[in-house]
């Protein structure tokens, strides 16, 4: 397997797998882990928080998606198609996912446009993190109310998007990949 800036149909399988894969994940992992947290805190004002501090889970397809296909439009491909499997399993924000999709992914892209999607370092994933917390956050104000919250708690509350999204759309996908380059160094070199 090699990484590949154009759309063959390996790569359009690959984006859809990272897509389903995920997008499982997301509605029978993160989304239970999540409402669980959200019933233990609801009480304590503190339910805004729980958004933020998952939202770096469900921004993990557009980063993996550009590691395997580094092209403009993956991320946003990828993490829209796991919306799309998560709103089909029964997601709880319906079609309003597929938005949340396709907002994470784009946000995503920012951190791999710089460099044409060329590399995959540990700035382009952290930018990309960021970029997509940033991009969700301004969505989320729109959308899920935060326009109401006075700027010491909208203040709070990004930093801990961002926080969460470094670690677990940046630094953890990172990981994950560092270990695909080790399998693919290990097969090559077996080959030779």
């Amino acid at each position: 397997m090699t990484r590949s800036g154009h759309w063959h149909i390996q790569q359009i399988i690959l984006v859809t797998l990272i897509g389903i894969v995920c997008g499982v994940i997301y509605q029978y992992g993160v989304n239970s882990l999540y409402n669980v947290c959200k019933v233990l805190v609801g009480s304590t004002g503190l339910s805004p928080f729980v958004d933020n501090v998952f939202a770096g889970l469900w921004f993990i397809a557009a980063p993996l998606s550009i590691y395997f296909v580094p092209a403009i439009g993956s991320a946003t491909i990828g993490e829209t198609l796991a919306a799309l499997v998560e709103m089909f399993l029964g997601g709880q924000w319906g079609a309003l996912t597929l938005a949340y999709g396709t907002v994470q992914g784009a946000g995503n892209e920012v951190g791999f446009f710089p460099n044409n999607y060329k590399a995959f370092t540990w700035l382009s994933c952290i930018l990309g993190a960021i970029g997509a917390a940033f991009l969700s956050f301004i969505w989320d104000y729109f959308v899920s109310g935060y326009n109401h919250y006075g700027l010491v708690m909208l203040l709070l509350l990004l930093m801990t998007r961002i926080v969460s999204s470094i670690f677990l759309d940046g630094v953890l996908v990172k990981l994950i990949t560092l270990q695909f380059d080790s399998v693919w160094r290990k097969e090559t070199t077996v080959v030779k």
